[in-house]
């Protein structure tokens, strides 16, 4: 299958050239990047969450294959949706699954299922493959979707992740596509998210879903931050890093209701 984009040309440019501009002044060719196991990054349109993506992606070697987890908004397809097979594009060209990599993780996992349906109108991901060819043309990538379920299935897919990863011997790097506190006066957004940060870099994923529900924090991508912390310490990770965090209301001036926007690495 091709997955055909569908944010083109409402979150980010339709075109080749007016996307490569608009990454240009959001991503630093100069920053110092590090050998990352995984990272948060936000799905926003780019004129808002842009500069925090451009920022994070920035910062991390790139290996050859990006495990992409993000959220389900669209209600559709699988719980737990995974592709195996095809290829995604964008204005900037086409990206293709890497599906040795996709089928282990496919025959590992307890919850995973084969799905396009997730896929087709979602989002979270799609935003995310420019900021990745930007950097590496050749990319390849394993996308995955998931929806609300206990926190201990999200532990488990996370760790059934890593024992494929491992299996596999594969160098990826692991993208956690999420937005943070939603349409909230700039003050209280900002104390809400600092609290969700906080947990996240301290790598602790019970606490993160307790702030999420305690505080009620309409993070919409709690689940693929779970997935990816609890793979990342199976891997080896000790500690993450907050490289920026902004909201909407940065960009657009008006505080009264925004959207926060975390990009954070892992390693």
């Amino acid at each position: 299958m091709i997955r055909e984009p569908v944010a083109a040309g409402q979150f980010y440019p339709g075109s080749a050239p007016g996307l490569k501009r608009m990454l240009e002044s959001m991503v630093n060719d100069r920053a110092a990047k590090v050998d990352a196991i995984g990272l948060v990054s936000p799905h926003a349109g780019y004129i808002y969450s842009g500069v925090v993506a451009g920022a994070v992606i920035s910062r991390v070697k790139l290996k050859d294959t990006v495990i992409m987890l993000g959220p389900n908004h669209t209600g559709q397809g699988k719980e737990f949706s995974i592709m195996t097979d095809g290829s995604w594009i964008t204005p900037l060209g086409e990206v293709e699954i890497d599906g040795e990599l996709a089928k282990k993780i496919l025959s590992s996992s307890s919850y995973l299922e084969e799905d396009k349906a997730a896929h087709q109108y979602e989002h979270s991901l799609e935003v995310q493959l420019p900021f990745l060819q930007y950097f590496k043309a050749d990319v390849r990538i394993v996308p995955i979707i998931l929806a609300h379920a206990r926190g201990s299935v999200y532990k488990k897919i996370g760790k059934e992740l890593a024992g494929a990863i491992k299996e596999s011997k594969r160098q990826v790097v692991i993208l956690a596509s999420s937005d943070m506190t939603h349409y909230e006066p700039q003050e209280a957004a900002r104390k809400k998210d600092n609290k969700a940060i906080e947990a996240i870099l301290n790598l602790d994923v019970d606490e993160l879903l307790e702030r999420v529900a305690i505080l009620d924090i309409s993070m919409c991508g709690y689940a693929p931050v779970t997935v990816l912390i609890s793979a990342a310490k199976e891997l080896g990770a000790t500690k993450a890093e907050l490289v920026k965090y902004q909201t909407s209301g940065d960009a657009s001036g008006d505080y009264r209701s925004v959207v926060g926007y975390a990009g954070i690495i892992v390693r």
